[in-house]
């Protein structure tokens, strides 16, 4: 029995020291790649949801909206995240979607809430990323 513990102390010491190098390279957060749209939102025109107004009916027009939007599966994540501004009943939309197709779906959503003159849709499009499309960015 004594002889088998040296062996089990030194693979615990080993186990030991590598978990914290694997751990370390996990815990390394992946930036994310929204420069654009930080910048772009920097510029006080720009409707940003910390200007969504407080009063209930525009809290409300959000709320139905965003419900509208999330209750739709055939929309992506992107098109479920868009941002929803609501101030004096004008909506803004803003964010990524993956297509021109989301793009007037998160639209559509929007104005049979708040009615076609209320909305401004300022979403933008976004396409996924594909293996041969990344294959091809290297090339050139």
């Amino acid at each position: 029995m004594n002889a088998k513990r040296p062996l089990t102390r030194l693979l615990l010491a080993g186990a030991l020291v590598l978990v914290p190098l694997g751990l370390s390279a996990q815990t390394q957060p992946t930036q994310p790649d929204n420069i654009k749209a930080n910048q772009r939102d920097r510029d006080k025109s720009e409707k940003t949801a910390d200007q969504a107004s407080n009063a209930q009916n525009d809290r409300d027009t959000m709320q139905k909206i965003r419900k509208s939007i999330v209750d739709d599966n055939s929309l992506s994540t992107y098109a479920h995240n868009i941002k929803i501004v609501s101030k004096n009943g004008k909506v803004t939309l803003k964010g990524p979607v993956r297509s021109e197709e989301e793009k007037r779906s998160v639209g559509q959503k929007a104005t049979e809430v708040a009615g076609a003159d209320n909305v401004t849709n300022e979403v933008t499009i976004k396409p996924e990323k594909t293996k041969s499309s990344d294959a091809n960015r290297g090339k050139s």
